[in-house]
């Protein structure tokens, strides 16, 4: 299993209110990993990533997370597994604090107090601006703010991957030039850490990712 992709949709085909969305994806994120996908909207990319995720059920085709198959285990347990998850809409509890929003997921998955403890400090640490908000409420954050929280609670359990969905949409450019060295400085700090992003501009992830696909209609074609 030493070679095996950390992370992979292998022929997977989904199907949203009977209409087919996926067509027998292909997708390998190794370990350590920058990939991007790539589409126009409704291409997919947020299909993906739910499915991957486990919070999409797939109608043939197999996730596989470590060369092991995953396809039957639940969201909630692919989190244990090492998957962290930044939906494009963020989804903050805007009465929670950024730092009751970053350690939910921990609290969630019921780990001890003193491992969400040095999580949270080494999130902190590789995002010193989330450490600056902490006390505030998610309710007042701007929208790169709240990305950037989204982000930093995707890495409270993300051990193994993070699944980051169009992250930059919607940010100016000053922000998105600081979401993107935020990343930078993920991968130099843990390299080992798979990230998987999604994107309608190529152009904003050239200078980040390593392997780029790129779906059209539920389908990878070549980049």
């Amino acid at each position: 299993m030493a070679d095996a992709p950390m992370l992979e949709l292998d022929g997977g085909s989904v199907d949203i209110a009977g209409v087919p969305v996926l067509r027998e994806v292909h997708l390998l994120v190794p370990a350590g990993g920058r990939v991007a996908l790539i589409g126009r909207n409704g291409a997919g990319k947020t299909t993906t990533l739910r499915t991957l995720m486990g919070l999409l059920p797939l109608r043939s085709g197999r996730v596989r997370i470590d060369g092991r198959d995953a396809t039957a285990v639940p969201a909630h347990h692919r989190a244990r597994l090492g998957l962290g998850y930044a939906p494009e809409e963020r989804r903050l509890f805007g009465s929670f604090s950024v730092r009751e929003n970053m350690v939910l997921p921990a609290e969630v998955l019921r780990l001890p107090a003193a491992e969400t403890r040095r999580r949270l400090d080494a999130v902190f640490g590789l995002l010193p601006e989330l450490a600056e908000l902490a006390p505030r409420r998610a309710a007042g954050l701007s929208g790169g703010q709240g990305k950037m929280v989204a982000l930093g609670r995707a890495l409270m359990v993300g051990t193994r991957a993070v699944l980051l969905d169009e992250p930059f949409q919607g940010l100016a450019p000053a922000l998105a030039q600081r979401y993107a060295e935020a990343l930078r400085r993920l991968h130099l700090a843990l390299p080992d850490v798979a990230i998987l992003i999604t994107e309608s501009n190529p152009e904003l992830l050239r200078s980040l990712v390593e392997t780029t696909f790129v779906i059209e209609r539920g389908e990878i074609a070549p980049a």
